[in-house]
């Protein structure tokens, strides 16, 4: 049968009743109502081969221990839900001004840190990071403690200053910010490559020998194998104190009478109370380190460059170190590599005068 033109077939036809007029309005309503909602999370496998499912879109989210929350820091500040205790001073210089506004929600931050689960549930993260020194009970027990909790636990890997490349990539990718993750994820391990490659031809009898002074006496230290002293080998030094550590808290404790037997060419100092007295101290002005000269406040400002807690600040340590161990092989400037660090990392724009002053100079 011909139509005109301006007819289309089946005009004839009886037109259909109301009711079902609408089905493929509300099929078309049903599916543009779901696809968002399956698109509002994800499957993601975190760092320990553990499969969950977190939002996909991410604007806060909380760290249970200091690495962690300082990892968000360098991917994204205004990630972060809280902090782990409240800052000391040197956290307050240098850091951007939201990350000293944040409430504490503490945490497993060490000896006496406890997580404050009612702001944790007042903060309402998106999903919380983990970080544990290694799968023992107390790391089991807490994971079994936050299996209440309404938020996924994403464990990261952090054992070590190697695990930051992968690191940063890996919160990079879960937070959104991939492109930022992969430019640190970039200088993180340049500057790792770098390290390793000048310190494999340093013979062994040129490797400085290192003594790393802890507590406000200096006579808390690591042993060679502890990972809270993992610069020291890799910026091509030599740890005066062997032996396998005794556990993975560390601080300890030797006589003035060990130190005097190990004696160091360098001291690297933590306290600043301590590094205030050492020249002055009779008990070691007969140490090679303190008669040379040799004896080094580590730079804290925010964080530690070299330990405790560990952190992002590492890769800019291990130049640091390098720069003081072996001049010759590694004449970096210090200052201008320190400025851009904090750019970069930190978000935050230095003077001259101020890197010269967070280098201890």
């Amino acid at each position: 049968m011909n139509h005109p033109p301006w007819r289309r077939p089946g005009a004839d036809s009886p037109p259909l009743p109301p009711c079902l007029r609408l089905v493929p309005a509300l099929v078309l309503a049903l599916i543009m109502l779901l696809a968002p909602l399956s698109a509002q999370t994800r499957e993601i496998v975190d760092m320990s081969g553990r499969r969950m499912t977190i939002p996909d879109r991410v604007t806060k989210v909380a760290a249970v221990s200091p690495p962690g929350t300082y990892l968000l820091y360098a991917i994204d500040p205004a990630l972060l839900a809280g902090l782990n205790f409240p800052l000391w001073d040197s956290e307050k210089k240098y850091t951007v001004p939201g990350y000293r506004q944040l409430p504490v929600i503490g945490g497993l931050a060490g000896q006496g840190r406890t997580l404050n689960r009612e702001v944790l549930l007042q903060v309402k993260p998106d999903f919380i990071i983990h970080w544990a020194w290694k799968d023992d009970a107390a790391n089991q027990k807490f994971l079994e403690s936050m299996a209440a909790m309404p938020f996924p636990l994403v464990t990261v890997r952090l054992g070590s200053i190697l695990d930051y490349p992968e690191a940063l990539r890996f919160i990079g990718d879960l937070t959104n910010r991939r492109e930022r993750g992969e430019t640190l994820r970039g200088y993180a391990q340049t500057a790792i490559d770098q390290a390793k490659t000048l310190t494999a031809a340093i013979p062994d009898n040129k490797k400085i020998r290192v003594y790393y002074a802890e507590g406000t006496d200096g006579l808390s230290t690591e042993r060679a194998s502890s990972f809270h002293a993992e610069l020291i080998p890799l910026a091509g030094g030599v740890n005066v104190h062997h032996g396998e550590e005794m556990d993975h808290y560390g601080m300890e404790k030797i006589s003035m009478e060990q130190l005097l037997l190990y004696d160091p060419e360098v001291i690297l100092v933590k306290e600043p109370t301590f590094f205030t007295t050492v020249f002055t101290d009779p008990r070691w002005k007969n140490l090679r380190a303190v008669r040379d000269k040799r004896v080094y406040l580590i730079p804290f400002e925010p964080f530690n460059w070299f330990d405790r807690p560990p952190s992002f600040m590492r890769l800019l340590g291990v130049k640091w170190l390098l720069n003081l161990l072996h001049p010759d092989l590694y004449p970096v400037d210090m200052l201008a590599e320190t400025r851009a660090f904090y750019t970069l990392f930190l978000g935050v724009e230095l003077s001259e005068a101020q890197a010269r002053e967070v280098l201890n100079r």
